[in-house]
């Protein structure tokens, strides 16, 4: 039986696998909507390393032993397709504010995902069942992608709302 931790840390873990899983279907199609622009490779390259990132909570999730709610996870996936349905200035075609939106969108993610690697090395760095797992590494590359969607961020900004 779990306990009350193992509960909220089940719940906790479920949640972000829901947002990185959005997150890992946004990078994609951002990446894809913007393949031979100046953003394509930069968020091309963090697209792959957002997909890394759910590999990794989907390896610390099975060594603590945490389930995987399918259907929270379902729904994350779902609400980035309905997200995509949003008025951006054009009718049918990607725009400026689509662009800007998305890196927005992605930005906030990462946030998140880097807040989970500091709550786990906080509450689980020196649990043995993590042997192995590179917080810190994840933490560096959480915060080396959030400089680099500021950077894309206030350059989308520009052309979308100067």
């Amino acid at each position: 039986m779990l306990g009350l931790g193992d509960d909220r840390l089940s719940i906790y873990l479920n949640d972000h696998l829901a947002g990185s899983t959005a997150g890992a279907s946004l990078a994609r199609r951002a990446a894809g909507s913007n393949e031979g622009t100046s953003y394509g490779p930069v968020l091309d390259a963090i697209a792959g390393e957002i997909e890394e990132d759910r590999r990794s909570l989907l390896e610390v999730m099975e060594r603590l032993s945490v389930g995987q709610d399918r259907l929270k996870t379902a729904i994350g996936w779902g609400a980035e397709k309905v997200g995509r349905l949003k008025l951006n200035g054009e009718l049918l075609s990607y725009s400026p504010l689509s662009r800007l939106e998305e890196i927005e969108a992605l930005l906030l993610g990462v946030e998140g995902k880097l807040a989970l690697w500091r709550a786990l090395r906080r509450t689980h760095g020196s649990d043995p069942r993590l042997a192995g797992v590179d917080l810190d590494g994840l933490i560096d590359r959480a915060s080396s992608q959030r400089r680099r969607l500021e950077r894309q961020r206030v350059r989308a900004a520009d052309e979308a709302l100067g």
